[in-house]
């Protein structure tokens, strides 16, 4: 079974250099950028998963959905993300699943952090995708174009992920 990355999108979004700029403009251009650089990790075989915070959001239900190679899960209303990410820290554990967490957060490192459950922060990991994207650049210096997940999904679903977002009510298609 491929090595599972769980990821505190969120966490890592406002924590590191390569995203929090962005973050600060645009959240949802910012939070597409993630799911698009980690989708280039799951097409080369990682299973990763991308856990939002949606407590604060009515309509957040907690499903699990796969977007583009990834599992992205926005926390259901009233439970924050890092009690997500403990939990499937611990499903790991318990399942001796080879899985690293992704978050700067002290109390979920703590808590998810043993057995087959490794930890990095946020900023390390930002610096592990920019080396992700030089090499893919150097590589394809003279090849086509870059293509993201975006460039890759559905129709509909970036409507569910607006909807997953909480920018759109599921009334709104």
């Amino acid at each position: 079974m491929p090595r599972h990355v769980i990821v505190d999108g969120y966490n890592l979004l406002m924590g590191s250099p390569r995203y929090a700029a962005d973050a600060a403009r645009d959240i949802d251009a910012a939070r597409e950028r993630l799911i698009a650089d980690l989708g280039a990790r799951a097409a080369e075989g990682e299973r990763v998963t991308i856990v939002f915070d949606g407590a604060s959001n009515p309509v957040s239900d907690g499903e699990a959905r796969q977007v583009g190679g990834l599992t992205v899960i926005f926390s259901a209303a009233g439970t924050d993300a890092d009690s997500v990410i403990e939990a499937l820290a611990w499903g790991a554990r318990a399942a001796g699943e080879e899985t690293e967490i992704v978050t700067s957060d002290a109390a979920t490192r703590w808590t998810s952090v043993g057995g087959s459950v490794t930890v990095t922060r946020a900023a390390a990991f930002s610096k592990e995708l920019d080396g992700d994207e030089r090499a893919w650049r150097e590589q394809h210096a003279n090849g086509p174009g870059r293509s993201t997940v975006s460039d890759r999904l559905e129709g509909g679903v970036r409507s569910r992920l607006d909807r997953m977002a909480g920018r759109r009510k599921p009334s709104d298609g």
